[in-house]
């Protein structure tokens, strides 16, 4: 079977990660050092994970007109990504992650102009031959995405960051409606409520995968309840951008049309395998690298998971 391509539509930032031995208080001087600094963004971070995976990715991104912007998209383009882009006047979006040596983490984000690109961009962009869009909402631009890929007949995913609908979820029905999946972290699901995803699949959505840090995550539809986690107890340096790749690498696999096990499995270890590394894209496993790493976890030293419902 001849595997499908993903567009990923979305943020790209400058990403800096500070260690420190702990956050200052009022008007303390505390001294840090920069323990990676790498292009970063929801999206960008999944588009590079599912490529890393093996699939065949588009990231479609605005950046700033600064110096960090070219440095930015080389990068991202050297693990084989292709990209569409264009500068926009203002400054490329920096986010700022403090770590604490026990892997306590906060994050400062300066949105500048690469949030989400502009809703006419994003109206001009052509889907032939685009089997699944992902994105996170972070600009008007999304609904027409969404409506294109309605009739374009590809299958659409939307990781739901906290900050997408901190005035409630109602603005975002129209998106989620007919989603293949949502992605949502812990902070989205405490968010959302009781019942949370009971609640998503009640608006239209077919699958919601919920990531559970060191629980592993867990893909739920109304007809599938499928759960993975690694089998050991990993090293945890840095856990940002971890639900990213585990989007990217879920995405890959379906794409390629591995099973719903398979696939999440393989996410979780590459979510995990993430997280003993410093920063986010930098310590993404490649294809091989992730094969070795659930090969040596898995206790019968055997990385195939079981055939099941597709």
């Amino acid at each position: 079977m001849m595997a499908g391509k993903g567009l990923f539509v979305g943020d790209i930032s400058l990403d800096t990660t500070f260690g420190m031995d702990h956050i200052p208080q009022p008007d303390e001087k505390v001294l840090a050092r920069i323990n990676s600094e790498s292009a970063g963004g929801v999206v960008s971070n999944a588009a590079l994970a599912c490529r890393l995976a093996g699939a065949d990715v588009t990231l479609a991104v605005e950046t700033g007109d600064d110096l960090v912007a070219d440095p930015l998209l080389r990068g991202l383009q050297q693990s084989g990504l292709r990209i569409i882009s264009r500068k926009m006047p203002g400054r490329t979006c920096r986010a700022v992650i403090l770590l604490e040596p026990h892997g306590e983490k906060r994050l400062l984000l300066e949105p500048g102009v690469s949030l989400y690109p502009s809703l006419a961009w994003v109206q001009a962009l052509d889907l032939r031959g685009i089997d699944w869009v992902h994105t996170a909402v972070y600009g008007e631009g999304a609904w027409p995405l969404i409506e294109q890929c309605r009739r374009a007949g590809c299958k659409w995913s939307i990781d739901l960051e906290p900050a997408t609908f901190a005035g409630g979820l109602e603005p975002l029905y129209p998106l989620l409606s007919g989603a293949e999946v949502v992605f949502c972290n812990q902070r989205a699901l405490r968010q959302l409520g009781d019942n949370a995803v009971a609640r998503l699949l009640a608006l239209g959505v077919t699958a919601v995968v919920c990531t559970l840090g060191p629980q592993g995550a867990r893909y739920v539809s109304a007809v599938h309840d499928v759960s993975a986690r690694v089998p050991f107890d990993p090293v945890i340096v840095d856990t940002t951008g971890a639900g990213d790749c585990l989007a990217g690498w879920f995405i890959a696999g379906r794409l390629a049309g591995e099973s719903l096990h398979q696939s999440l499995t393989r996410a979780v270890f590459a979510a995990t395998y993430s997280c003993g590394g410093m920063g986010a894209q930098p310590s993404y496993p490649s294809h091989a690298q992730l094969m070795h790493y659930q090969r040596a976890g898995m206790p019968d030293g055997d990385a195939r998971a079981p055939t099941d419902e597709r």
